[in-house]
């Protein structure tokens, strides 16, 4: 089944953040998911922790260098979806993700000193196409953006990993204080209406866009013929 990357050689980048909320939305509409945390600082493992994970959602943080393509094989063939959260740094555990990776996801903040830094984990994929001989698909996420405003800044970002031949994702995950909670709360998105400090209507907002992100990442695997079970995540 699909193993999706998440990389990012820069912190704050997000990308622990959609690799949870994309492992979440998928298991709450019925789909097995299996989260291998091999980032350092163990955010997920922390996450999963609490009573808020949903049933379906399975999190492996005991993995190295040397166990972590038999761990996402061996999940592979048991969920319907293996995501993979990496270290913030080059490694030969970020290598050997890749070359087991159905689709990795860039994620980046729209700022220039950050979209750099994007671009060279971008490379960095390409360069394990090569090492490796296989074609891997990849597109950048950009994070933390405006809903309601979209800079001039952000468009020239989105231009040039366009003209560099970098995929970018249509949908963007925005800046919502519900996301950054879900680590707080220990619960997925829709479980933040639980502790009662948030309204409808920005819980809804935010799952909306958790959504899209997800429909859109679904798309791209099938898009690319990755073995997946459609029906799970109807």
């Amino acid at each position: 089944m699909p193993v999706i990357v998440f990389a990012s050689s820069k912190g704050g980048s997000g990308k622990s953040t959609s690799a949870a909320i994309l492992a979440t939305e998928l298991a709450e509409r019925g789909a097995t998911v299996t989260m291998i945390d091999a980032d350092p600082n163990r955010p997920i493992s922390k996450w999963a922790k609490h009573p808020g994970k949903p049933a379906k959602l399975t999190v492996i943080a005991d993995v190295s260098e040397s166990t972590l393509i038999g761990t996402i094989e061996a999940s592979a063939r048991t969920s319907a979806f293996v995501i993979v959260d990496l270290e913030g740094s080059a490694s030969l555990m970020i290598s050997f993700a890749m070359s087991r990776a159905d689709l990795v996801i860039v994620p980046t903040q729209g700022t220039q000193l950050d979209a750099v830094e994007a671009g060279k984990t971008v490379q960095l994929v390409k360069s394990q196409e090569e090492a490796f001989r296989i074609r891997i698909p990849a597109a950048v996420l950009l994070t933390r953006t405006s809903a309601a405003i979209r800079p001039k800044g952000l468009t020239a970002i989105e231009t040039q990993f366009r003209r560099a031949g970098f995929a970018v994702l249509s949908t963007q995950l925005h800046q919502r204080e519900a996301y950054s909670s879900i680590f707080s709360f220990g619960c997925t998105v829709a479980g933040l209406a639980e502790t009662g400090q948030f309204t409808s209507k920005q819980i809804d907002s935010a799952r909306a866009n958790a959504r899209a992100f997800m429909t859109e990442i679904v798309n791209l695997l099938k898009a690319a013929k990755a073995p997946l079970r459609a029906a799970e995540v109807a």
